[in-house]
């Protein structure tokens, strides 16, 4: 089978014989090394992987890059603050395309995270660097910093859909500037719907969701699976999460867009 498309969000675990986790960390998750990640893209058809460094590492970047190292064709992204010893000049040589920030109503940040005042400290030097930032955040502080995002200069990429409250609806003023941000073309958004769906007693009421982002604006659009699906019990088959979406994005011609076209723009 020829592989082609995009795995825009995944995390890498060990083997922790060579890469322990942080002391500090907020969970522990069992290993998901790169060989198994390798196997998952494989099983769903897909040529390219985005890691996305994980908190319950802190500072320590080096299965990362390794992993990039070893990997040309996949990209990473890393987590930063001011004063942090990574350079990032340098970084997109080594296959980084971004830095992961964290904006969420009513949660305190993980320990290894960065906050939305780091990333406003740092945008003009990740702009420098040729790196978009990436947000994880909710609809419900979004209304509250959607100026501040317009405004950064360099690219933003919005993780989880941005949390919509699936029972508020696609009309819930949240939703409504994500939307509106998707339209300015400055903002991405990655379609990984389950884990806003999880209390959901059907799954398919994320479609509208979808496909609201769609109508706003399909070439700023890019799906992950969020392998291997951290502290979700039972753990989602991720072959299923791609075919949900491949079903609600009702078109090949869209999906392949989605999963083929814009993360060569963003991450190539």
């Amino acid at each position: 089978m020829t592989r082609a498309g995009w795995d825009c969000h995944a995390h890498l675990f060990g083997p922790y014989a060579r890469y322990p986790l942080a002391a500090e960390r907020s969970y522990t998750p069992p290993e998901a090394v790169e060989a198994q990640y390798e196997a998952l893209l494989q099983r769903l058809g897909l040529a390219r992987g985005v890691l996305v460094h994980a908190s319950a590492y802190g500072k320590d970047h080096q299965l990362l890059l390794d992993a990039l190292a070893a990997r040309p064709d996949w990209r990473g992204v890393v987590v930063v603050q001011p004063g942090d010893a990574l350079p990032l000049a340098g970084l997109r040589a080594r296959g980084v395309r971004g830095a992961r920030f964290s904006h969420r109503s009513g949660a305190a940040n993980f320990a290894g995270s960065a906050s939305f005042n780091d990333l406003l400290a740092l945008a003009p030097q990740l702009a420098d660097a040729g790196l978009h930032a990436e947000l994880w955040t909710d609809c419900k502080v979004l209304p509250d910093i959607a100026a501040q995002l317009k405004a950064l200069p360099l690219p933003v990429v919005i993780d989880h859909m941005g949390g919509f409250d699936v029972a508020a609806g696609v009309d819930e003023p949240g939703f409504r500037t994500l939307l509106d941000l998707l339209a300015t073309g400055k903002v991405w958004v990655k379609l990984c719907a389950y884990r806003n769906l999880l209390s959901a007693p059907d799954w398919q009421a994320g479609r509208a969701f979808q496909q609201k982002m769609a109508e706003a604006n399909p070439e700023r659009l890019v799906w992950g699976s969020d392998w291997p699906h951290l502290r979700v019990t039972p753990e989602p088959d991720a072959a299923q999460l791609l075919a949900m979406f491949k079903d609600w994005a009702g078109s090949a011609a869209v999906a392949e867009q989605i999963l083929q076209a814009n993360p060569e723009t963003l991450y190539r």
